[in-house]
């Protein structure tokens, strides 16, 4: 294609596509119209290739494939215009978002909306769990890894080690999916800077290692979130178990309940489900918080992006690179089981919220827009809780 944006185009074409960016995942068909159809940046084929190499690899895979298009048509420059363009729209809407929530959260009316909130939270989690495991459940290897996964986490072994551990298991034991294989062996170069993606590494680490010196609470919150990011094959729901462990578990910096609000926020806000971590860091650090944790919650994917891109034709053609992504990618399914308990068991169940539940995950089941689901349960839950 010859159509190339300029990168200021770039940002804003993703800008205005990341404002009305709910669904997650959903939105890879948006990026595509725009990007192959609209204004034919890329053909089909380079298209599918992107999707999935970010299928692939850590990282909310809508934003992964928005950096993808960028990189194809402008190199790093344009990846981070596109990753940033259609990342900003859900950071500010969930900033003012979480201090409403710090200013309000005391009054009756928001304790009852919060209150229906955490059982559509249940309800959104127990469905991704479906969704992921649906695809294990022909499977008895890997019916057996997602079982490890969920027993080592309740016994308190480290989510990051369950999915290294996941991964040699799948490696061993896996057959490489059918689907995993289903790109196009069209080899195209994709436009990448080495200079470029050095000089933003070393940006980054003098910053990040700047923290330290600046603070250590905003050093310590960047470090988890890195390593979250890190770790979240899958898309946005596999970070959950991820943040569970380290924000909840581990450090203590907030209780099951405020982060089932957090998470219950980003479902009214454009972008992935990770942005909760904006949330997570206006709590813990106000506004400094919430842009240190928002940064670091996204760069691990973005450097490994640019910096895989390139051989991904290599890699999708490895035996055992796919039976190790294979492997990660069922662990999910017993960390999100774990985590779909521990929440369920967080709500003080009655009549009422049992009937939201179930009306919640049945319209999740028929494909109802989890936007018009979180508005509606949480316009119930005034008037009901």
């Amino acid at each position: 294609m010859n159509n190339k944006p300029t990168t200021k185009n770039l940002f804003l074409s993703f800008f205005r596509l990341g404002l009305t960016a709910f669904g997650g995942p959903a939105m890879v068909a948006h990026i595509r119209e725009l990007s192959t159809r609209r204004h034919q940046w890329l053909d089909e084929t380079d298209f599918k290739n992107g999707v999935a190499l970010c299928q692939s690899i850590p990282g909310a895979t809508a934003m992964q494939t928005a950096a993808y298009v960028g990189l194809r048509v402008r190199g790093v420059s344009g990846a981070f215009a596109a990753y940033l363009g259609f990342g900003l729209p859900a950071f500010i809407f969930m900033l003012i978002l979480s201090v409403l929530y710090t200013q309000f959260n005391g009054l009756p009316k928001f304790i009852s909306l919060f209150n229906g909130l955490q059982v559509i939270v249940v309800a959104i989690i127990f469905n991704a769990t479906y969704s992921f495991g649906r695809n294990i459940a022909n499977n008895y290897k890997k019916i057996l890894i997602a079982l490890l996964a969920a027993i080592s986490f309740w016994f308190g072994v480290s989510p990051f080690m369950v999915i290294i551990g996941a991964g040699i298991l799948g490696m061993v034991f896996l057959r490489a999916s059918a689907s995993s294989t289903s790109v196009s062996h069209e080899k195209k170069e994709t436009q990448w800077n080495a200079r470029q993606i050095a000089g933003l590494l070393v940006t980054f680490f003098i910053c990040f290692a700047g923290l330290y010196f600046i603070s250590p609470i905003l050093f310590n919150l960047a470090a988890v979130m890195l390593k979250i990011d890190l770790f979240a094959f899958g898309g946005g729901f596999a970070s959950l178990p991820l943040m569970l462990h380290e924000i909840v578990m581990g450090r203590g910096w907030l209780d099951s309940k405020t982060f089932m609000d957090g998470i219950a926020l980003g479902q009214v806000t454009p972008g992935p489900i990770v942005i909760t971590a904006t949330f997570v860091g206006y709590l813990v650090y106000g506004l400094s918080g919430a842009v240190v944790a928002t940064i670091a919650i996204f760069t691990p994917s973005f450097f490994m992006l640019v910096i895989v891109a390139p051989f991904f034709d290599r890699l999708k053609n490895s035996v055992y690179f796919l039976r190790a992504i294979d492997g990660v990618f069922t662990s999910f399914v017993g960390l999100l089981l774990y985590v779909c308990f521990k929440f369920a068991t967080t709500v003080p169940w009655d009549i009422a919220r049992i009937l939201l539940g179930l009306a919640a995950l049945a319209a999740l089941i028929r494909k109802v827009d989890i936007l018009y689901i979180v508005l509606a349960g949480a316009v119930i839950s005034v008037f009901i809780l």
